[in-house]
């Protein structure tokens, strides 16, 4: 799938192909992320070539806020050192600041995935056809546990305190989340007729939109409701979000994903999520951002009914809020090339 957005990617898995790959690279690019999550791959870099090396797109939180580590020393050691550091929510900009980070190119660029603009249209049409979703006569819904449970499915460092501790937090929100979102899916089917859908941006997420979202509904409103039942890659998900009239989801890309086919889209955000939701409001889609705790269902639906109504409107919002967010990534872009002709 990436590759077929760029041909000219090298994927690099042996040591030999790392050491090649570091001979021939003049600079290294942390991407998108919720932290400085591979500083032990920053470091190498930084100790064994000395050449330039930055951060695109990460979240920066510090001591008691959600989702990412504060600042450690080498982490603070990391960022000091580097040519730039764009973070991708101005909260994060004023941490770096906070935290006193000098040196670097600092600034704002939205994450990544604003640029994201792979397709699988032969997926995501077959999907749309075998399942009648009509375009822009079906909203997609996303659900999100406070905390993805990484420790069903891959090794993790956590204690069994800290995953009883978590799985305690899901258990105690899922419902009441949950809630908010089939509020929104009962409301689009009786006022438009259209359908649902309800999809994963996370493997586990295929588990949790029976019992959460499906099961609960009432019988009326359930032959109105698709549910993907295998998981898809991020193309063939924006193939399907491209033709939707919405987008409303308790995690952070897939609205994205969505914006880049100018989708008006939606973020429920969760506060173990982390900061990272701020980006929503620094893009000028503040009336499409809802901290969840402060977020009745119902005034979620009333702004998706209002994208009903006038869609070219929410269309024009959302195309503004993507030409933002590329204005920026040309910009900080632009010191990245900059760098990489002066080296």
């Amino acid at each position: 799938m990436t590759r077929s957005g760029f041909p000219g990617l090298r994927i690099v898995r042996t040591q030999g192909e790392v050491a090649q790959a570091f001979r021939d690279a003049s600079l290294f690019i942390h991407g998108s992320a919720p932290s400085v999550t591979s500083p032990a791959q920053v470091r190498e870099w930084k100790d064994k070539t000395g050449k330039p090396y930055g951060f695109f797109g990460i979240t920066v939180s510090l001591s008691g806020e959600a989702a990412s580590p504060s600042l450690s020393p080498e982490t603070r050691e990391l960022l000091s050192g580097a040519n730039f550091v764009y973070t991708r929510d101005t909260f994060s900009l004023a941490n770096l600041k906070k935290a006193g980070i000098q040196g670097p190119e600092m600034g704002f660029t939205p994450d990544g995935t604003f640029g994201f603009h792979l397709l699988d249209e032969a997926a995501g049409l077959r999907f749309l056809e075998e399942n009648g979703l009509q375009p822009k006569r079906f909203i997609a819904i996303v659900p999100r546990l406070r905390y993805t449970p990484y420790h069903k499915t891959r090794k993790v460092t956590w204690s069994e305190e800290e995953i009883k501790r978590r799985e305690a937090v899901n258990e105690k929100h899922a419902e009441a989340d949950h809630a908010k979102l089939r509020v929104v899916a009962e409301a689009w089917i009786r006022k438009t007729g259209g359908k649902v859908l309800f999809c994963p941006e996370m493997t586990y997420q295929l588990e949790i939109i029976d019992p959460l979202l499906f099961d609960p509904l009432p019988a009326a409103v359930k032959k109105n409701v698709v549910r993907r039942k295998t998981f898809w890659r991020p193309d063939e998900a924006a193939s399907v979000y491209k033709r939707a009239a919405a987008v409303i989801s308790c995690e952070c890309h897939s609205p994205i994903i969505a914006a880049t086919q100018h989708t008006p889209c939606m973020y429920l955000h969760q506060p173990e999520d982390g900061v990272k939701g701020q980006m929503w409001r620094d893009l000028g889609l503040n009336e499409w951002y809802f901290p969840i705790e402060e977020t009745r269902g119902e005034a979620v639906a009333e702004r998706v009914l209002a994208i009903h109504a006038d869609y070219p409107a929410a269309e024009r919002k959302i195309r503004a809020a993507l030409e933002r967010a590329h204005k920026r990534h040309a910009e900080t872009m632009a010191h990245v090339r900059r760098i990489l002709e002066s080296s």
